[in-house]
């Protein structure tokens, strides 16, 4: 009986306990809040973080809160919070400042590249969250180069002051390559031409060089969607992909990817049709834009030119606000498809703003003027699509990307072109030995971007035994804020031929040139030349014809060139056409009297990846009249 009653009796003090514990913070008014332990944080930015002070109420879940809050800040190591009486104790350990950051047994990738990548920094709040998070990241980093037998240890170096060293270091292990890729399911195409289609490539002794036979996450989901348009654009309209494994060996020195397809049937084209909701809008007028006839194996790259083609045409014609989607109507007991082009109208959308990002010494203006959209302007794809060509034929920047977001309200959007520059000046030096003029020196010196400005300014000179040129010319490809490119050229060449045929020669003299657009792809550039050429120290024993030409010989010409480009580049052309014409007459002052004519086309088409075939062909005839008939 009593030790029943002895057991209640503790039962019972430890539920009076429990209560007063519990019950000591509930309704508390805190009368004041003392902070201790915290060296570089002010008292006031902890209480800051707690959102309690002096006067407030205090329930349990207010300090619970509190002490969540403290440790989300990242910056305490510990935290607890003791309410004695109406004073309020926050006990704080912070966390160390991190005084240096190094990496050691990093020997392929700099230490530059690394610390790029992790997101701690000097003189932060040192955190193992933020430790383990970087060591992930590093890990990512290794792996991308193919190193996935990488090990990396962070090693913490404490310090006075509440600082740390923090060292990373790396065991990099060896290269992990693809030894070997499969395929399962492949029935019309065999193994060594669909390794020819993905960008991984097994490792041989030869590739020493390469990347491509490092296994890459990224790329391995790259190559499926390569595996994927391959397969599309052969015909193949039912292909899926089953599955892509990646198996690493157990020494982790090779990898076995394995691709599981799923080929389907080819089909071939029935038929094409174009559909148009289009008010007023008669789509037989864009039958000849699509180029797949009836008895074609189905491409999707085709359809996906013809979606493209369709689109740029209809903006020609002022249907800014439409959308071609193309529907694949299959019949798989025929193995055919009847491809529709359905034009539909869409929500008018206007361009609400332009934002150019990415120029540091490139002046706005000079990315604006290539935009053929103007703010207001209604939004065109095709409009934006050559916009961004043109940006790209500056030959400005390494990286041109032009993305559309929503703007202020459903019928606005917002036109971020975002560029990344790159270098445009050139410096060359160089010096050798020509045959026919000698040792030689040459300095060029170049800027395709003055000032930020677009302009174009060339200096050059040639200095050789025989031989002596100097070249100054001049480019605005805007001139007084219009489409109008005006510049000179200068130059001044003086040669000793005595030895080849008995005479030097100086030539002096310089143009004037104006060029404007005829309509988006014509183009005319109107010059005048001005040039002195003087024929002096003519030997006796030269030939009759060099002794007749001896003295002093003014130019003076008119010369208008008229362009044609229908190209998909200026810089780099891989498919269209370029056609000229060029004429000149002298004899508006000057001794020569000439008329003078030329014309030439160029056609690039590609035929394979990154090989493309150019022809060009050119022909012209010159006569003089008057005296120089």
């Amino acid at each position: 009986m009593r030790q029943v009653g002895f057991s209640l009796f503790i039962g019972l003090l430890a539920v009076v306990v429990f209560g007063m514990s519990s019950g000591a913070y509930a309704g508390t008014t805190i009368s004041e809040v003392r902070v201790q332990g915290n060296e570089r944080v002010e008292p006031a930015t902890v209480m800051s973080y707690m959102d309690l002070q002096a006067g407030d109420t205090a329930e349990r879940e207010d300090l619970d809160r509190a002490l969540k809050s403290l440790f989300a800040t990242g910056l305490f190591a510990d935290v607890s919070l003791d309410l004695q009486g109406n004073v309020l104790n926050v006990n704080v350990i912070e966390n160390p400042v991190i005084n240096e950051i190094a990496f050691e047994g990093n020997d392929r990738i700099e230490d530059e590249e690394l610390l790029a990548e992790i997101q701690l920094r000097p003189r932060q709040v040192f955190t193992r969250t933020k430790v383990q998070s970087d060591v992930s990241r590093l890990y990512q980093i290794y792996r991308r180069n193919g190193r996935f037998s990488v090990n990396i240890e962070p090693k913490v170096i404490r310090l006075d002051q509440n600082r740390v060293n923090l060292v990373f270091e790396v065991q990099e292990g060896d290269v992990t390559n693809v030894e070997a890729i499969r395929f399962v399911g492949n029935k019309h195409f065999s193994d060594s031409k669909l390794r020819s289609v993905v960008s991984t490539s097994e490792t041989s002794w030869y590739k020493f060089l390469s990347t491509d036979d490092r296994y890459d996450p990224d790329r391995l989901a790259f190559d499926q969607e390569l595996l994927r348009k391959f397969y599309l654009a052969e015909g193949y309209a039912d292909y899926n992909l089953v599955s892509a494994i990646a198996e690493l060996s157990d020494d982790k020195e090779d990898f076995f990817i394995t691709f599981t397809v799923d080929e389907g049937d080819r089909y071939k084209v029935k038929s094409t049709n174009i559909d148009s909701n289009l008010r007023n809008f008669d789509p037989a007028t864009l039958k000849g834009t699509v180029e797949i006839a009836a008895g074609d194996w189905y491409d999707a790259d085709r359809v996906q030119e013809a979606v493209d083609k369709l689109t740029d045409a209809l903006g020609d014609l002022q249907y800014a606000f439409v959308n071609v989607q193309p529907d694949i109507r299959r019949s798989r007991e025929e193995k055919t498809v009847d491809i529709v082009f359905q034009i539909n109208e869409t929500p008018r959308v206007f361009v609400e703003r332009i934002d150019v990002n990415g120029n540091i010494r490139t002046l706005d203006e000079v990315v604006r003027r290539e935009i053929l959209l103007d703010e207001g302007d209604p939004y065109n794809r095709s409009k934006l699509a050559r916009s961004e060509q043109n940006i790209r034929d500056l030959d400005f920047f390494e990286e041109v990307k032009v993305d559309v977001v929503q703007g202020s309200a459903p019928d606005k959007t917002v036109v971020n072109v975002d560029v990344a520059e790159k270098s445009t000046g050139e410096l060359s030096v160089g010096a050798g030995f020509s045959t026919s003029d000698g040792p030689l020196a040459d300095l060029r010196i170049r800027e395709r971007n003055l000032l930020g400005k677009g302009q174009d300014l060339l200096l050059a000179a040639t200095i050789a035994g025989e031989k002596t040129e100097f070249d100054l010319s001049f480019t605005e490809p805007y001139f007084m804020d219009r489409d109008v490119s005006a510049g000179f050229d200068l130059f001044h060449i003086t040669r000793d031929l005595q030895d080849e045929s008995s005479y030097d020669q100086r030539r002096t003299g310089g143009a004037l040139r104006v060029g404007y657009p005829l309509s988006e792809r014509w183009r005319q550039t109107a010059s005048y030349r001005a040039e002195r050429n003087e024929i002096t120290d003519v030997k006796s024993d030269a030939s009759r014809f060099v002794q007749e030409q001896e003295g002093r010989r003014d130019t003076s010409a008119l010369a208008l060139r008229t362009t044609y480009e229908n190209v998909d580049s200026k810089q780099f052309p891989t498919d269209g056409w370029l056609l000229w014409l060029d004429t000149e007459v002298a004899g508006l002052g000057g001794d020569a009297k000439y008329v003078s004519g030329k014309t030439g086309a160029s056609f690039f088409h590609p035929i394979w990846d990154q090989v493309v075939v150019n022809l060009l062909g050119e022909t012209g005839a010159i006569g003089g009249y008057g005296d120089e008939e």
